[in-house]
This record gives structure tokens, C-alpha cells and sequence, in this order.
């Protein structure tokens, strides 16, 4: 993955795997929504949710964004016919982000987070909700079960397998059988 398609397939995956060690040394993952905003990452999860009150602030974390992923059989090679040299493997995209993490239990800071995170996913639609069409006495009752989450990133990793080792004819193969399979191959083979 090239480093100028990093942030808009943060941005378009929208979600990370957010994994923390603990005093005890124990890790805990939790799935979040997320924005990638400057050099922060910044998400939430559920209050009733451990994993939060485990957090350090100021420790390590690891935040996983995944990708669409598919098995790719060795049968879809054009060089299963030609030479028979061929194995499965698995297509996939991922970024690592790391850096240290804040737990944000701060009405204030959450709703700030819920109203931008809404705005990103409802400015495509055609009648946008917003935090603000419902009462506020209503958000702040629904505000109220998370916490907010931030990862102040040092370091971002990129890894795409998406078979550009093989040849077109071997790749044109994957996408006929991806989409025969009932995948979409786009984002899980290079053109």
C-alpha cells in the first residue's frame, strides 16, 4: 500500500480493532468507529465495556484497520494450466497504527466525537441526521453509556497482499474467481 492511499483507507474502513496490555499484562481488544484527525485517532466504546477501565493512560496501543479479505483458491491461476506451480493464499489490506492512548470520560469530549463521527457518516446521504435533530436531553441519555478513546500516533504501518506478485493473466483469473464466488474483487485485487 502506497503511503498516499493510507489515510483515505483508514477514513473509508471507518473502524479499527483497538488492543491495550493492562497493569496485569493481559490484552484486551475492542472494536471502535474511529476518525483519523491529524496525528490522532479517536473513537469510543461501550461503557459497560472492561476494557476502558483497564487502560493505562498515557501506554501503548495498537489500533487495527482491516480491509475487505478473501482466500484466493491456486485453481484461479492462469499458471495452474501452464505449470501447475501454484498454492492458495488469503488477499487482504491492514494498517497498524501505534502510539499511546487516552481514555476521554468527559461528557463534553464524547459528544463533541458522536456529533463529528455522525457528521462523517451521514454527510453522503441525501436528508443528513445530525446529533442535533434529537432533544438534548435524549443524546445526553444515550451519550452517557461510552467513552471516548484516543490514540496519539507514533508510528503507522501498511500492509496490502492483494496478489501483485502474480502475473495480469494469474490476477484476472482471482477477479473472475472472487466474483464468482459472490465477492467483489475491487479493494481485493491490484488492477
Amino acid at each position: 500500500m502506497e503511503a498516499e492511499d493510507v489515510r483515505p483507507f483508514v477514513e473509508a474502513v471507518a473502524t479499527a480493532q483497538l488492543v491495550t496490555v493492562g497493569e496485569d499484562g493481559v490484552p484486551d481488544a475492542t472494536f471502535l468507529p474511529v476518525l483519523w484527525e491529524g496525528d490522532r485517532l479517536v473513537g469510543h466504546l461501550a461503557r459497560a465495556n472492561a476494557h476502558w477501565r483497564r487502560i493505562v493512560d498515557d501506554s501503548p496501543a495498537l489500533a487495527i484497520v482491516t480491509g475487505p479479505d478473501a482466500y484466493v483458491s491456486p485453481s484461479w491461476y492462469a499458471a495452474k494450466a501452464e505449470h501447475g506451480k501454484v498454492v492458495p493464499t488469503w488477499n487482504y489490506s491492514v494498517v497498524h497504527l501505534r502510539g499511546s492512548v487516552v481514555v476521554h470520560d468527559d461528557a463534553e469530549w464524547v459528544h463533541a466525537l458522536v456529533t463529528r463521527l455522525t457528521d462523517r457518516h451521514e454527510s453522503p446521504r441525501d436528508e443528513p441526521w445530525a446529533v442535533s435533530d434529537a432533544p438534548d436531553d435524549y443524546i445526553e441519555k444515550n451519550l452517557r453509556p461510552i467513552v471516548g478513546v484516543e490514540v496519539v500516533i507514533s508510528s503507522v504501518e501498511a500492509k496490502a497482499k492483494l496478489s501483485q506478485n502474480r502475473s495480469d493473466s494469474d490476477r484476472a483469473g482471482v477477479a473472475s474467481g472472487l466474483a464468482a464466488d459472490g465477492r467483489d474483487p475491487a479493494g481485493l485485487v491490484v488492477e
